[in-house]
């Protein structure tokens, strides 16, 4: 009687152990042990399906935003004076003829002058023009002395023509004369202000682009040249529009290194029609390269978690079912990175404070264990 209470006994601690040891290697496996997600936790949560995708790897090189030099206009003084007001400031819009700023110039007299003159000198050169045609015309006069004639009424006719110009230019009168904006567009740069001296082709006093295309100059080093070819598509990325991407492609190669910076400069003309690309922006151009006849399960890259030379996921079925997964990155590239391991298409993993919760799931996993 008593030693089948001690086999019974035997028996049950053998199940007991048993069964401690399964929960403790499924506890292992999954490293949950029941771990539950908190709800401030979950206000922040993102998850993305595991999906099976082309493996495509990519480089990124740095670049940055200019304006499209076909499309700019700097502007230089035609004369020396003082600037008495500004109308505009960096940054703004604006429209051909609009008034951008006065400058008090006495060279004004000097051009009124000018014209006055050359009024004077077009009217005895037009004069001279019908005495030769007239003797021409008597075989008094050569063809040489007709031609001679013509043309000193055509270079005074342009150089009064180019007066006028600089005159309406900055709608002069008296001692001042007002500066219009020469063309449609944005104020990219300015170094102007009121009280500051100008001199004839001095400094650029203000520059207008038009922004609607601006090119992406991208820095192309010696190790990635082989990757990088004309009519290659592009992803562009700024630090101001982190979550916007600008699809382009590369329009133009430099054959000669900057000698500066010593990389290759590749140019893409993008479109900006709304206005988020802007001169002097840095930005991130994503190149596809290594096209492979593969495919592999893709995740974003803020869902893996490295830890101790392994690389996890934490796959994610309900808030208090969630399972940590060794995997094994075999390619990436801006978007995806593309894992094998212990992970399935359409599962769902964490993408957004992964670490933290790994971190608290591992911690609990420790204590448990103690």
């Amino acid at each position: 009687m008593n030693s089948t209470k001690y086999i019974a006994a035997g028996y049950f601690l053998a199940l007991v152990v048993l069964t401690g040891c399964t929960e403790k290697k499924l506890n292992e496996n999954t490293g949950s042990e029941n771990y539950c997600i908190s709800k401030e936790l979950k206000k922040d949560l993102k998850l993305a399906k595991v999906e099976m995708r082309p493996v495509e790897e990519s480089i990124t090189l740095t670049g940055e935003v200019e304006s499209n030099s076909d499309k700019t206009v700097p502007f230089v003084s035609l004369v020396d004076g003082v600037v008495t007001d500004t109308y505009f400031s960096l940054g703004d819009y604006v429209k051909k003829g609009q008034v951008l700023a006065s400058i008090k110039s006495v060279s004004l007299n000097e051009m009124q002058d000018d014209t006055q003159t050359l009024q004077a000198q077009l009217a005895v050169a037009k004069r001279k023009l019908s005495s030769v045609e007239a003797m021409y015309k008597d075989d008094i006069a050569s063809q040489k002395d007709l031609q001679e004639a013509r043309s000193e009424v055509q270079i005074i006719q342009s150089n009064m023509s180019k007066t006028k110009k600089n005159m309406q230019l900055y709608s002069a009168g008296s001692t001042n004369m007002q500066v219009k904006a020469p063309a449609d567009g944005y104020v990219i740069a300015k170094n102007i202000s009121t009280g500051m001296p100008v001199t004839a082709g001095g400094e650029q006093l203000f520059t207008i682009s038009n922004l609607d295309k601006v090119w992406v100059m991208a820095n192309v080093y010696a190790t990635n040249m082989r990757h990088v070819y004309v009519n290659q598509p592009v992803v562009v990325k700024t630090l101001a529009y982190p979550d916007d991407s600008f699809s382009g492609k590369i329009n133009v190669i430099s054959q000669v290194f900057n000698e500066n910076e010593r990389v290759l400069k590749a140019k893409i003309i993008m479109d900006n029609n709304n206005m988020k690309l802007r001169p002097g922006m840095s930005a991130d151009i994503v190149l596809p390269i290594n096209a492979q006849n593969r495919t592999a399960l893709a995740i974003p890259a803020k869902a893996l978690i490295f830890d101790n030379n392994q690389s996890y996921v934490v796959v994610y079925k309900k808030d208090c079912a969630i399972e940590m997964r060794a995997v094994t990155e075999v390619a990436s590239n801006s978007q995806y990175i593309y894992v094998e391991g212990d992970l399935k298409e359409g599962e769902m993993v964490i993408a957004s404070n992964g670490l933290l919760i790994y971190e608290n799931m591992k911690n609990q996993s420790n204590n448990s264990t103690k």
